[in-house]
């Protein structure tokens, strides 16, 4: 399975691995592919009560990739404090929700990692899905019937699940951020499909409102199976890292005067959602 420092154990039969090592183990690389496959195969990894500060998860990300920085620098504090937070604090209720990170963009990240630092008393466990094991497990005639189905998403619609009562100014806010129609089963280039859920999608292409929001509900539900979900409870110090290419979150609800602040290191992505040319070039 591993060598004697770092050891792997299936979490859940479909979701997730818990990853039993010490902190020098990781940072030095030696298992940085391991744990690449381990987040391609299960969607998430967890590594319980890892100390470890900021500068040694930013070394340990980038023994996994590249690290996006260029928005809120390497470490970004996840937290309703706005001292902590001052630009991101009050959008953080829109995780509660389920979604995919960054479905404004074409290449989306390939994945994140949280460190838990404060947390709280009750509630703001993180929830994970394993959109390939959802997509894997659909009948093949509704594969057949969902594969060039395109969605529109925009982060309006997120952001309204999560303020149904918007101020005009948060409205213009949303409006202008950028839409994208993607596919609603992502081709990989690994050969491996996955569905492309979030709270971002608004309609399909081509369907009517109706029709096509019962049907992005319905997948919604299907994905969300206990089966398919694996839920972190976690302690201070516990790492997770999720590949947000295969991989649906979301936060339970918490106290948000309580304090809780877990910090996130996220990995570039390099595949496109929509890889559909190199999907067909592969069936030629």
């Amino acid at each position: 399975m591993a060598t004697a420092a770092f050891t792997h154990t299936a979490l859940t039969p479909r979701v997730g691995s818990l990853v039993e090592t010490d902190l020098p183990t990781l940072l030095s690389g030696r298992h940085a592919s391991e744990l690449r496959e381990l987040l391609e195969e299960r969607s998430v990894v967890a590594i319980r009560r890892i100390e470890m500060d900021d500068a040694q998860q930013v070394a340990l990300a980038r023994t996994l990739g590249a690290v996006e920085s260029s928005v809120v620098g390497d470490i970004y504090k996840v937290t309703f404090d706005k001292k902590d937070n001052p630009i991101g604090a009050a959008t953080n209720r829109a995780t509660f929700f389920w979604h995919i990170d960054r479905t404004d963009l074409d290449v989306p990240p390939f994945g994140s990692m949280l460190s838990a630092k404060v947390l709280t008393p009750t509630g703001g466990e993180t929830e994970f899905v394993n959109t390939y094991a959802a997509y894997e497990d659909l009948p093949d005639d509704e594969k057949e019937g969902l594969d060039d189905l395109k969605v529109l998403h925009c982060l309006e619609t997120a952001f309204l699940d999560a303020f149904p009562s918007p101020s005009e100014k948060q409205l213009a806010a949303w409006q202008h951020m950028p839409k994208k129609i993607h596919p609603l089963v992502w081709h990989h280039r690994s050969g491996r499909n996955s569905l492309v859920l979030s709270n971002s999608a608004t309609s399909i292409i081509g369907m009517d409102q109706d029709e096509g929001r019962a049907l992005l509900d319905r997948l919604l539900a299907w994905a969300t199976q206990p089966q398919f979900v694996y839920t972190h409870d976690w302690a201070v110090n516990d790492l997770v890292i999720w590949n947000n290419t295969g991989a649906m979150h979301r936060v339970r609800e918490y106290d948000p005067d309580y304090g809780r602040r877990l910090h996130r290191t996220t990995l570039l992505g390099d595949e496109p959602f929509d890889t559909h040319e190199d999907h067909d070039a592969r069936q030629a």
